[in-house]
């Protein structure tokens, strides 16, 4: 690989002009071939095999994967687990120690158990890691395999990966490049760069040296001179010499960036994690307690105390949590699904509800990613077209005298007066036939073929050429048949040399017109500036025929030019004129000469204006982003006034945001100057993949939550180090799809708004979770200490009990709230403010009510049955099976109340939208309540494995009371709350507040 500093000459020394591989497009062909110390012979087979062991093959550096023990590790290595570990070596003591076979089997089963959430909430952790191998891998896949150099003078074809700096390259039509290449030769060379740079058209080659004071500070799409690795040559033929290969080459810098970016955990998994820590010093202290209360209120030995404190800890540890969440997580994909948003790493999801930034690139993602005609101006008005159209009629083509009638960014503009109503006035659509003659030019003039039904799929040719043959074919003309009728006698090659191409035909009448016997009519298509110094007359309106010919006028024409070129539009002139036929010989290569040696003798018919124009869903996405408080930035490899002018059709630049940042320019800010640039531009042009990580960095110093979209392989670091990345389905690369979590199937901006709300009812559902199984795990260890303190010598809540109420009844409960719909308005709020924790002040309140009234109705529906009740209806008293049914029913059936209140933040429940809108309620609760019926009444199931006993109807009337007074407790609380918000209070927790968030 090429080293930056120094290059070493063949036998291994360094050499004395020692060039970093940002340097190569400043120099000229000779310094290039003396630095590299080769010729147009290229090197020896002896010099290759010395410089392929200085600098080793032309492969990309993987990096280091973790082990499956080391992923393994780091889902276990918590508090929580270690504390369940601990109880499963007790329980596994007392099963080895058991005197009874009944209770060796209870202890086992509970080993069983734990093990089984250990191991369950690992596998879940390893799948939702994120897998930065595959974007390494899927760079990887877009090298070439082979290459054509010329060694020992001979050419000869290599595996790429054995190219060295100084190889002598052949490169020609349909080659991915190998490696970082200077040109030294070229003949009309284009290479496709979108991926990597971003600019949405080939780059035309050249070999000159570009002049500038700092080489580092020219963008790559710049470097006109170079061919990068990885990158497609799509026309021509050329010639260079290897510069950099492997990690040295861009491709590999992208490598490197995507390789170190470090993967950050999504802000609800970071607060699961604090909360899980304060969780884990509750349940210590808890424990504590508990011990002391048993050891030395209830005289318990001091190994029944130490189970009895681990009983209440392991109640108190929510093993379903992470269950629930991702639950949650994978409902949410399941619906981004079905709008074409495919979710790679289940906790984004969330992230996307957060977004207060989305970081976009503009080819491909705001733009269609294909060139298309959007204007068409005559010598006496412009049409503008109908870029989104299916349909093919003329009438996407509409006569409008103020569209882009000024320059872009021009103020002061005064009303547009339409000049003449050739063929038709402003506001009117002229017929196919007009446009089969007036764009004749740029359909016949040019090699390429539209693919099927006028769409991209077996298109063949330019991109420039195809946007003019594309728009002649949605304007109804039969491309096809003019091709067949007027073929082509002789053509002028384009080069961009001269920069226009020409061909000649024999005339057809209904596109020529009539009485052009002995003539050819020839087509002249190319740089406006160039050919407009080479016309004399203009066609009227640009109606073809010998009456509508009139003096050209080269002062319109070149402020036509200038004003298009404002808005970034690429445009073409079409020109015509006749010649004698005795003048051409079919199928002779005509030389440039024969259009530009003759003076100023063309027709001009009218200028093409091209773009990657916007998605037209994109501009209405944009909007609703807006009023939900979300900002969208363009961030782009193009240049500015492309940038800007895009910006400004999307809804990007206004008052606010109305001028453009470049990439040279954000290299030359300190940090302080890029965070304030971030926060004051919505665009950003000719920017490199080191400039988009530093904006996604900037914003995420400035404390935003940043979502970066794009397709290309550029855009991957940057997808990477955002805190959501979103990568086109179709269009995209596999390298973009790969660095991020979450894909586009349609390509369609607008789906990320969709996505977007997604993640808002994630956040919203995760509250709600948070709410009803806190306080069961709250009221399970502390119904166990408060029946110790009470005088209970044994547990009022068994081991398994416990473990089947955190897995089967807290996240069948969860499950509920987790796919509850979103509540209404949820789009009209702006974006939670960065750090707001999921447990603010006032849901902390909620969680407190919730947790007191279940312990109070749990332990007193216990003690009730065991002392106040007296003897049943049987004269026998409850035996402690009952009392543990009891205390489990309660529990379980108030939690129930307590979800279903949940489901409304505010509105109330008492209300028969409770059962309507979300199904599953009734999918979850009648299983939950038959489980409850089973471990209650099953023989041996009840009281081996759950130490419970069957209840009698006066227990299931004390249930259904809780249950009531449950309901009526947390509507109340509900009320009230909804009374306080009504006031100003900031009963949501949207509001930064010191004690609870970051």
């Amino acid at each position: 690989m090429c080293k930056p500093e120094p290059i070493r000459d063949h036998n291994g020394a360094a050499d004395g002009a020692g060039k970093a591989p940002d340097v190569w497009h400043v120099l000229d062909v000779d310094s290039c071939m003396d630095t590299l110390k080769t010729s147009m012979r290229g090197l020896s087979s002896s010099q290759a095999q010395e410089l392929l062991k200085v600098h080793g093959y032309n492969q990309l550096t993987e990096k280091k994967k973790k082990t499956l023990l080391e992923r393994i590790w780091g889902q276990v290595n918590n508090v929580l687990v270690g504390i369940l570990a601990v109880v499963a070596v007790v329980s596994a003591a007392k099963a080895a120690t058991a005197k009874s076979t009944e209770d060796a089997i209870t202890n086992w089963l509970e080993v069983a158990l734990i093990v089984f959430v250990i191991s369950l909430n690992a596998w879940i952790g390893i799948m939702q890691e994120g897998s930065a191998e595959k974007a390494a891998n899927a760079l990887k896949s877009m090298l070439s395999s082979d290459a054509e150099v010329v060694r020992d003078g001979v050419n000869t074809e290599i595996p790429a990966n054995e190219l060295v700096p100084g190889d002598i390259v052949v490169i020609k039509t349909g080659d991915r490049i190998p490696a970082d290449i200077r040109m030294l030769e070229t003949s009309n060379l284009a290479c496709t760069e979108a991926a990597l740079t971003g600019e949405s058209l080939p780059v035309e080659k050249v070999i000159e040296a570009l002049e500038t004071n700092n080489p580092a500070e020219v963008p790559l799409g710049d470097r006109k001179n170079m061919a990068f690795s990885a990158t497609l040559c799509s026309q021509g033929r050329g010639l260079g010499i290897v510069c950099c290969t492997g990690d040295n080459t861009q491709i590999g810098t992208i490598n490197a960036l995507v390789n170190n970016v470090e993967q950050k955990k999504t802000a609800v998994l970071e607060q699961i994690d604090n909360v899980s820590k304060v969780i884990a010093c509750f349940v210590v202290l808890c424990g504590l307690i508990t011990f002391f209360v048993a050891y030395f209120h209830v005289d318990q030995a001091p190994l029944d105390s130490v189970a009895i404190a681990l009983v209440c800890a392991v109640a108190m540890i929510p093993e379903g949590l992470a269950s629930i969440v991702s639950l949650t997580y994978a409902y949410a994909v399941s619906n981004m699904a079905k709008l074409n948003a495919i979710v790679r790493m289940l906790p984004a999801v969330e992230t996307l509800g957060s977004v207060t930034v989305i970081c976009s690139d503009k080819t491909g993602t705001l733009t269609k990613n294909e060139m298309t005609l959007t204007a068409f101006v005559t010598s006496e008005g412009r049409y503008q077209f109908n870029t989104d159209s299916t349909e093919r009629v003329s009438s996407n083509f509409v006569r409008n005298d103020a569209f882009m009638a000024y320059k872009s960014g021009e103020d002061n503009k005064a009303p547009v007066q339409s000049v003449g109503s050739s063929p038709v006035a402003n506001g009117q659509s002229p017929n196919t036939a007009y446009f089969q003659s007036a764009m004749a030019c740029g359909v016949l003039c040019g090699n390429s073929k539209l693919g099927v039904n006028g769409g991209r799929d077996g298109e063949i040719g330019n991109p420039t050429e195809l946007a003019i043959v594309r728009a002649a074919y949605f304007s109804g003309c039969d491309v096809d048949g003019m091709k067949t009728k007027s073929p082509t006698v002789a053509e002028v090659p384009f080069s961009s040399e001269y920069k226009f191409m020409a061909t000649v035909h024999e005339p057809v009448a209904e596109i020529d017109g009539a009485g052009n016997d002995g003539e050819y009519v020839v087509y002249v298509k190319g740089a406006p500036d160039r050919m407009v110094a080479m016309c004399s007359h203009q066609f009227k309106g640009g109606i073809v025929g010998e009456e509508n010919i009139e003096p050209v006028n080269t002062e319109y024409w070149n402020k036509q030019i200038s004003i298009l070129s404002s808005y970034g539009l690429r445009c073409l002139a079409l020109c015509r004129t006749m010649v004698p036929k005795d003048s051409v010989k079919k199928g002779e290569q005509l030389k440039p000469d024969f259009v530009k040696g003759k003076g100023a003798w063309l027709t001009i018919v009218g200028l093409c204006a091209i773009m990657d124009p916007p998605r037209p869903e994109c501009v209405d996405a944009i909007k609703v982003a807006h009023k939900a408080g979300i900002r969208v930035v363009m961030i782009t490899g193009d240049h500015k006034d492309t940038a800007l002018a895009i910006g400004e059709m999307l809804g990007l630049v206004d008052e606010k945001f109305n001028e453009a940042k470049t990439g040279p320019e954000l290299d030359n800010m300190d940090d302080m100057q890029l965070r304030h640039a971030v926060m004051n531009y919505n665009v950003f042009a000719r920017a490199s993949p080191q400039n988009k990580i530093q904006i996604v960095e900037a914003l995420q110093a400035e404390q935003q939550v940043c979502s970066m979209t794009g397709d290309g392989v550029n855009d991957a670091p940057a997808l990477k180090k955002a805190d959501m990345g979103v990568a086109m389905g179709k269009e995209g690369t596999d390298v973009a799809r790969e660095a991020s979590e979450m894909i586009l199937a349609d390509d369609n901006f607008a789906t990320i708004v969709a996505a977007v709300r997604e993640g808002r009812v994630v956040w919203d559902n995760l509250r709600k979770i948070l709410f009803v199984n806190t306080p069961i795990n709250n009221a399970q260890g502390l119904t166990v200490l408060f029946g110790m303190i009470f005088g209970m010598k044994d547990t009022l809540l068994t081991p398994i009990q416990v473990l089947y109420c955190n897995l089967i009844c807290a996240v069948t409960l969860g499950f509920v709230l987790a796919v509850e719909p979103a509540e209404d308005g949820i789009m009209l709020h702006k974006p939670r403010k960065p750090g707001k924790r999921l447990i603010g002040r006032f849901l902390l309140l909620r969680i407190l009510i919730a947790t007191v009234t279940l312990v109070s109705l749990t332990v007193g529906a216990s003690y009730l049955v065991r002392g106040v009740a007296g003897d049943n209806e049987d004269g026998k008293k409850y035996d402690l099976a009952q009392i543990r049914s009891q205390a489990s029913n309660t529990l379980t059936f108030s939690a129930i109340s307590v979800t279903m209140s949940a489901r409304f933040s505010y509105l109330s429940s008492l209300h028969p939208r409770l059962f309507r809108g979300n199904p599953f309620m009734w999918y979850s609760l009648v299983p939950l309540v038959i489980l409850q019926l089973m471990i209650t009444y099953i023989p041996g199931l009840n009281s081996v494995l759950f130490g419970m006993g069957p209840m009698d109807w006066m227990q299931w009337v004390i249930v259904l009371v809780c249950m009531v007074i449950t309901f009526l407790v947390m509507e109340t609380e509900k009320s009230i709350r909804s009374s306080l918000k009504s006031q100003g209070s900031d009963t949501d927790d949207e509001k930064y507040d010191a004690r609870f968030d970051n």
